[in-house]
C-alpha cells in the first residue's frame, strides 16, 4: 500500500473528499503563454517543477515569464507522500545527468530575459555528490548568461552532506532555499526518507558559510494534520537556524495516490502565522493558501532586502 493512503476494508465506505474552498482555487487562464513557454522548454529538453508538481499557480507564473527550472532529470529517488514527481529506484537503475543541462537552463533564462531565476531539482541519492556539482555548474552558467539577474536555488538535503551544500553555496546564488515541508511529528508520513534536524542543519550551515548578502529561505505546507503550536515551533526552529525568509502554503493533493488533505486552513490563520513569523525576526514571510516556495520569489526576495522600518 502506498505510504499515507488508508486501506478501506470490505463493507467500509471510503472517506469523503473535502470540497476545495474558494480561497484555495486558482483560475486557469493565459493558455497561450503557458503553451508557448512549454514549447521552448521541450525544445531544450528542460523541466520545470511548476509542471512536474502540478502547481496551481502555473498559468499565472508562465504568463509573468517566471518558471522554476528543475534539474538533475525528472525522476526522484525519494517517495514523499505529498509529491507527484515520477520516482526513480536507485537499486534498479540510475539515470545519467545531461551534461548540456546547465547551458540549456542558462539559454532559456536568457531567452526569457529573466531578472530572477529559480533553480531546483529532484533528489538524486543515487549520485555520489547528490548532484551538487551539476547544481553549482547550472548556477554559474545562469549567472554568466544573465549577470544582472538574481538566482535562487531550492536544493534537496543532499543526505546531510555539508560539502555538497558548500559546493552549491560557493557557486554564488543570491538566495539559498531548502524546504522543511512539514512539522517533525509528520515526517514519517510526509517525508519518510528525510530527517527534520538534518534539514535544519543544511539551512544553518548555508547561513554560517555564506556572505551576509545571501538570503536563506525555507517553506512548508499546512493542512496535513499539524497543530498551530507545531507550526509556531517550526518557525521558531527555522529562525534559530538563521533562516531569513519563510513561506507557508496550503497542501493540495496532486493525485489520488498522494496524501489526502486533512484540513483547508482559513486565510486568517495564514495571516496569524505570518505575523508570528515576523515577530520572531524573519526578514520576510509569505503565507497564504496558494503560496508555494518559489511563487513570487522575486518579490519576496525584494521584501527581504528592504531595511527594517
Amino acid at each position: 500500500m502506498i505510504e499515507g493512503l488508508v486501506q478501506i476494508g470490505e463493507g467500509e465506505a471510503a472517506p469523503k473528499r473535502q470540497r476545495l474552498p474558494e480561497w484555495a482555487r486558482k483560475s486557469k487562464t493565459h493558455f497561450s503563454s503557458l503553451n508557448q513557454l512549454k514549447r521552448g522548454l521541450r525544445e531544450l529538453k528542460l523541466h520545470t517543477v511548476c509542471e512536474e508538481a502540478r502547481c496551481p499557480n502555473i498559468h499565472e507564473c508562465f504568463h509573468r515569464g517566471a518558471a522554476t527550472f528543475m534539474i538533475l532529470g525528472d525522476r526522484c529517488t525519494r517517495g514523499c507522500g505529498f509529491c507527484s514527481v515520477q520516482k526513480l529506484n536507485p537499486r534498479k537503475h540510475s539515470t545519467a545527468l545531461d551534461a548540456s543541462e546547465p547551458a540549456g537552463v542558462a539559454r532559456m533564462a536568457r531567452e526569457m530575459n529573466l531578472r530572477y531565476v529559480v533553480i531546483t531539482s529532484v533528489n538524486r541519492d543515487d549520485l555520489a555528490d547528490g548532484g551538487s556539482q551539476h547544481f553549482a555548474e547550472t548556477v554559474r552558467a545562469v549567472r554568466a548568461a544573465l549577470p544582472e539577474a538574481r538566482v535562487e536555488v531550492l536544493t534537496p538535503d543532499f543526505c546531510g552532506d555539508l560539502e555538497a551544500v558548500a559546493r552549491v553555496v560557493d557557486a554564488g546564488p543570491h538566495v539559498f532555499n531548502h524546504n522543511m515541508e512539514t512539522v517533525p511529528r509528520l515526517y514519517a508520513r510526509v517525508r519518510p526518507q528525510a530527517e527534520y534536524r538534518q534539514s535544519l542543519d543544511v539551512l544553518r550551515f548555508a547561513r554560517r558559510n555564506s556572505p551576509e548578502s545571501m538570503l536563506t529561505k525555507s517553506g512548508f505546507m499546512v493542512g496535513l494534520g499539524e497543530t498551530v503550536e507545531e507550526v509556531h515551533a517550526l518557525l521558531t526552529d527555522l529562525r534559530a537556524a538563521g533562516t531569513d525568509v519563510a513561506t507557508i502554503g496550503q497542501y493540495l493533493q496532486p493525485t489520488r495516490r498522494n496524501l489526502a488533505v486533512t484540513e483547508y486552513v482559513e486565510p486568517q490563520q495564514f495571516e496569524e502565522y505570518r505575523e508570528f513569523g515576523m515577530s520572531l525576526g524573519f526578514k520576510a514571510m509569505f503565507s497564504g493558501p496558494l503560496v508555494r516556495s518559489s511563487y513570487m520569489a522575486d518579490l519576496v526576495s525584494e521584501e527581504a532586502q528592504r531595511p527594517p522600518c
